[in-house]
């Protein structure tokens, strides 16, 4: 532990505790008149611990996010979300390819071939996925909340929620009135890029009180900034996505309702956003285009029983998701011959969750549940040469451009049963433990009818007019990888005073284990190079943690602030062999991660706000033997892909202009530089890889101003307003010839809203 970082992190609790962070909520004082500030600070409830709770009263650390502020700041998916919370880093290569990283549990920013750490929920549905897929970027718009849950969530979310999970929770139709809403934004880009996008929502009670239908739709049509050399195409990086939610309620008792929810989004960037830096800021180069795209439907029912004593709720939801992961590969070898990977995947998933909660009062509060989870996902892998090339090196033999195709499919299955009680020694002191016990079990599968070729030898071997050799891939089951494991977490509260809440914490997490698809590979390029391990089993970490939340002078200073030790054992690592850039995972020793998580909220008065929040992270890897390091090409006291420091302010002054309200609004954010994978050569020690690199640290900073009059909104703003162009994530990976993302450049627009 570094006696230095932890100093400070003393320093900054004592001065949070006599300065306390923003809570995020607060309540008046009974009977004292509500100023206009005082209103917008609104009581917060969440159900991150799968029931309705005060955000005050929940003993772990979470930011909410609802609707009104994700509308005004233009809040559309994760990036937002992630600059303006503590303690989380967004990693997006491009639109569709997300991965986020919470209190520095990440290796790099990709984490191919495994799950994320960090878990992501709509509403019921896991919908994150393993580094390597194409997964749903969701529009965020008619949500009830945005709720990110920082630590382990193992008990009540599962695996793979190893270090946090983000909740999306739609809204609920109304069965009492009638509402509608509109949300519309104009935005130019790096001076010529149009940016449009519309939302809409409609609620009708059809039976009152018993039966109402919500109807939300979405469309997107972006132009880009990022220019293609390969392709010729300008402003590649374009985004069309259209989607929307039908939700059907029906009540037809006080104590019994039955939710019909289907989801559809159809996701389609046209191109990547990464760039090359020695072809300039905004520069791509592939043959044809790079496609991340994710077409995504879901069908939820959702049953809710309320007794006397409990209230039981089920939940089932089926999904398929169809993504395409189409890159152009010919990075590898300096673009010396084609090279590219046409991937389709298909996933179809069913998640049945049951449980049984206490209904509230009395000293006891407890939880049961049932958990069960099987996703399959087929995928066609097509990799591709290129006719113009076959023919001008006169190589033949092949169907087609592609020199090997095959198809194959995983499934992957997670039970789990978990129950969490509480007990309340009085209105000042409770504890609340809680257990999970999983299951898991993955196998992945070849089928028959694919094949391959001698194409890449005979292409980098320089040859010319060749039949090329074409040979079956033949029929094979993967390596069949089970796992079981325990998570637990226990807390104690305590109120010291009516506006303060005090917690320690103890909770673990843990991820499914790994089995390489090519386990036992010898490389075709260079047989001496690393041969593929069988896998890499499950991780796991603790999380140790105390938190105080509050609301002080009088409703006008409120706050949150948390304070983390993270042990993080066995640790799965992603690695690419040199010579032909296959994947694998593996595990490596430990790794500790400890750090500060705060939230400051002041209401002076007079209209003005301003809003702090940050987070201090130290995270390094502390055992790791040898042959660890050879096969991984870590090192010990490797800083892990975090920053530092993060954080953001935001500053407000609300006013009136004749019979309008208006506003202005700053924030600035900044994000630290961080290391965005391991140091060295995997399989040739103390090699320094030539991918490796570090992020830039950056700050951006975004304006708004705007009027608003009864049901309509009016608000103008600038993005970047100085046109920051830092690399915000680097791609660990040699393949591709544009590894770096950049901030979107400085945006100017207009928002409309409109509510009925």
């Amino acid at each position: 532990m570094s006696t230095h970082f932890m100093a400070s992190v003393s320093a900054i609790s004592l001065f949070a505790l006599a300065a306390p962070a923003f809570a995020q909520e607060t309540t008046p004082d009974a009977g004292a008149p509500a100023t206009e500030d005082e209103a917008r600070q609104e009581r917060i409830y969440v159900t991150a611990t799968r029931r309705e709770e005060s955000l005050q009263d929940v003993p772990l650390a979470v930011t909410a996010w609802q609707q009104d502020a994700l509308s005004e700041k233009g809040i559309v998916s994760y990036d937002g979300l992630a600059r303006e919370t503590p303690g989380i880093v967004l990693n997006q290569p491009t639109a569709n390819f997300n991965t986020i990283t919470t209190r520095g549990i990440a290796t790099n920013g990709y984490g191919a071939n495994l799950q994320a750490a960090t878990a992501i929920y709509i509403n019921e549905l896991p919908i994150s996925s393993n580094g390597n897929s194409t997964i749903l970027d969701p529009t965020l718009y008619d949500v009830e909340r945005v709720e990110v849950l920082r630590g382990p969530q193992g008990t009540l979310f599962g695996a793979n929620s190893l270090s946090g999970a983000v909740r999306i929770l739609t809204k609920a139709p109304n069965p009492n009135e009638f509402e509608a809403s509109a949300l519309v934004d104009f935005g130019l880009v790096d001076g010529d890029a149009l940016r449009q996008r519309y939302n809409g929502m409609v609620n009708l009670p059809i039976v009152e009180d018993k039966l109402a239908l919500r109807l939300v739709g979405f469309y997107r049509d972006e132009d880009g900034w990022v220019d293609n050399l390969g392709t010729g195409i300008e402003g590649a990086n374009s985004l069309e996505s259209v989607g929307g939610r039908a939700h059907l309620l029906w009540e037809p008792t006080s104590n019994f309702d039955l939710g019909l929810l289907i989801i559809h989004e159809d996701n389609k960037p046209a191109d990547s956003g990464l760039t090359n830096p020695d072809r300039g800021e905004y520069i791509r180069f592939t043959e044809r285009p790079d496609l991340f795209q994710s077409n995504f439907t879901s069908y939820n029912l959702t049953g809710n029983y309320e007794m006397d004593w409990a209230t039981l709720t089920s939940s089932s939801t089926y999904s398929k998701i169809d993504g395409k992961f189409i890159v152009d590969l010919a990075g590898t070898f300096n673009q010396a011959i084609p090279f590219a990977l046409d991937a389709v995947g298909y996933d179809e998933n069913f998640v049945q969750e049951a449980r049984l909660s206490s209904a509230d009062g009395g000293d006891w509060d407890w939880i049961i549940g049932g958990f069960y989870f099987n996703k399959r996902r087929d995928i066609d892998y097509d990799y591709r040469s290129s006719i113009d090339f076959l023919q001008a090196r006169n190589l033949t033999g092949l169907p087609d451009e592609y020199y090997q195709s095959f198809s194959g499919y995983f499934d992957a299955i997670e039970s789990a049963v978990f129950g969490e009680l509480t007990y309340r020694f009085s209105d000042r002191l409770w504890a609340t433990g809680g257990l999970r016990y999983t299951e898991t079990e993955i196998q992945s599968h070849t089928l028959a009818g694919g094949y391959n070729s001698n194409y890449l030898a005979v292409a980098l071997g320089g040859f010319s007019n060749v039949q090329l050799t074409v040979f079956p891939v033949a029929a094979a089951d993967g390596l069949k990888v089970e796992a079981d494991n325990v998570s637990y977490k226990g807390s104690l509260s305590f109120k010291p005073m009516e506006n303060l809440t005090t917690y320690a914490s103890i909770s673990t997490g843990f991820r499914s284990p790994v089995a390489n698809a090519r386990a036992g590979a010898v490389s075709v390029v260079n047989p001496n190079d690393l041969v593929i391990p069988n896998g890499a089993e499950s991780d796991k970490l603790v999380n140790y943690e105390v938190g105080a939340k509050g609301v002080f002078f009088n409703n006008k200073l409120t706050s949150n602030l948390a304070a983390y030790y993270i042990i993080w054992d066995d640790i799965q690592v992603q690695a690419n062999r040199l010579s032909d850039q296959v994947q694998f995972a593996t595990n490596i020793g430990q790794a500790v991660s400890q750090g500060l998580e705060f939230e400051v909220g002041y209401y002076p008065g007079g209209g003005f706000t301003l809003f702090l929040n940050g987070s201090l992270n130290d995270t390094e890897i502390t055992e790791l033997t040898p042959e660890e390091a050879a096969i991984s090409g870590a090192e010990l006291g490797l800083q892990l892909a975090m920053p530092n420091f993060q954080g953001s302010a935001t500053a407000r002054y609300d006013f009136n202009l004749g019979q309008m309200d208006a506003f202005v609004a700053g924030t600035a954010s900044y994000v630290g530089d961080f290391p965005a994978m391991l140091p060295n050569v995997p399989g040739q020690p103390g090699v320094p890889a030539p991918t490796f690199d570090y992020t830039d640290a950056y700050t951006v900073v975004n304006l708004q101003a705007g009027l608003s009059k009864d049901n309509w909104k009016l608000a103008g703003y600038v993005e970047n307003l100085f046109d920051d162009n830092s690399i915000t994530y680097v791609h660990p990976e040699s393949f591709l010839d544009g590894r770096y993302a950049r901030q979107r450049p400085q945006t100017f627009g207009v928002r409309v809203s409109v509510e009925y």
